[in-house]
């Protein structure tokens, strides 16, 4: 089987959501940069995104609604119309240079993911996963819905059955409506109880084909396994999928600052062991993280484990001096400990099975 493929863009690496939003940080540059640092990115396996085109995008997203991100991006300014009709210039979803090249980039990434597992087991696009978006709206920092997108574009490249598992801290409201009477896709959603956008409770199936996992504040990597053992894996058994998709957000990580979550990258990286084992090809794509080197390094380990590579203690000089070298104006970075440095792997975050947890593992997989 030829080897996972990354699919990056230097569109990222200078374009930021504004001084103070929480997406000024870089992510997927960073994460590209720690990636040939480590030595773990061979040309061969590095794919340039194309930028969805707006036909493209109106496989999901109204036509009026692309023309207006478009012509935000090119005049800079909106009428107070148009931001309240579409959301864009308020709510997080600020007005700047690349607002439709950038989502356009991490879309097309995305729906070229569909075509590159015709050929390789594994397609891995940090820049994906903004779920929040709305067909005719911005949401949540999303201007497009490149999960939505993919997700499309593999049912139209043949696939009857559609797996998607979203582990950010947020709700993956936008994937789960958007395909909430569509029996062809299973929507599975682990994410904080009561963090924003308030929805996905547990008894919300979406006319059957959703199953939502909530769960509390702390949430630890004993935990994770729990869901992953005795919820996930068994509804993904249930619905038999011929594709996973994997949202791969790090703002569950107790390093984040938008949640409340207590996990280590240890237990996301098997969250991804255990999906890429699954007899059936995976997209896995990046989503929320707020932390430069929390996000960087998790999602690192997320690619490493894609290859079968082994972590290693002690990173090398030259990774070291890269996460180094990131400035991050946040009270979060006044003391950072030394292993955001030094190293790929957190401290494993063991703790026990709180009876919330089990909660929503036993109502999950009740049919």
């Amino acid at each position: 089987m030829p080897a996972p493929l990354y699919i990056g863009s230097e569109i990222y690496r200078n374009s930021s959501y504004g001084l103070w939003h929480p997406l000024r940080i870089p992510r997927v540059s960073l994460t590209t940069d720690l990636l040939r640092a480590l030595e773990w990115l061979p040309p061969a396996q590095y794919v340039d995104s194309p930028r969805a085109t707006a036909k493209q995008l109106a496989r999901f997203h109204d036509a009026d609604y692309i023309a207006a991100v478009v012509e935000a991006e090119r005049t800079q300014v909106i009428d107070d119309d148009i931001r309240r009709r579409y959301n864009i210039g308020i709510n997080g979803n600020p007005i700047f240079p690349e607002m439709f090249r950038r989502p356009a980039t991490a879309s097309g990434g995305s729906i070229h993911a569909a075509a590159l597992l015709r050929c390789t087991k594994a397609v891995y696009s940090p820049a994906g996963g903004t779920h929040h978006g709305r067909a005719n709206a911005a949401s949540g920092f999303c201007y497009f819905n490149d999960p939505v997108l993919a997700i499309y574009a593999l049912l139209d490249d043949g696939h009857e059955r559609v797996g998607y598992v979203d582990v950010d801290a947020h709700h993956g409201d936008g994937v789960q409506d958007a395909f909430h009477d569509d029996d062809r896709v299973l929507t599975v959603s682990v994410h904080e109880a009561g963090r924003w956008p308030g929805t996905g409770l547990v008894e919300d199936r979406a006319d059957g084909v959703a199953r939502n996992l909530p769960v509390p504040a702390a949430f630890n990597d004993d935990e994770m396994a729990y869901l992953l053992d005795r919820a996930i894996l068994p509804v993904l058994d249930a619905f038999n999928p011929s594709v996973l998709v994997l949202q791969c957000g790090a703002d569950a990580l107790s390093d984040d600052p938008l949640s409340r979550l207590g996990l280590s990258n240890n237990a996301l990286w098997d969250v991804v062991e255990k999906l890429h084992r699954w007899p059936v090809p995976l997209l896995v794509l990046g989503g929320g993280g707020y932390n430069p080197w929390s996000l960087a390094r998790c999602w690192a380990g997320v690619w490493a484990v894609l290859n079968g590579r082994e972590i290693p203690t002690v990173i090398p000089e030259a990774a070291t001096t890269l996460l180094q070298d990131v400035e991050w104006r946040h009270r979060l970075a006044r003391n950072p400990p030394d292993h955001w440095f030094n190293t790929l792997r957190d401290s494993p975050n063991h703790g026990p099975v709180r009876d919330a947890v089990k909660s929503v593992a036993e109502q999950a997989v009740k049919q």
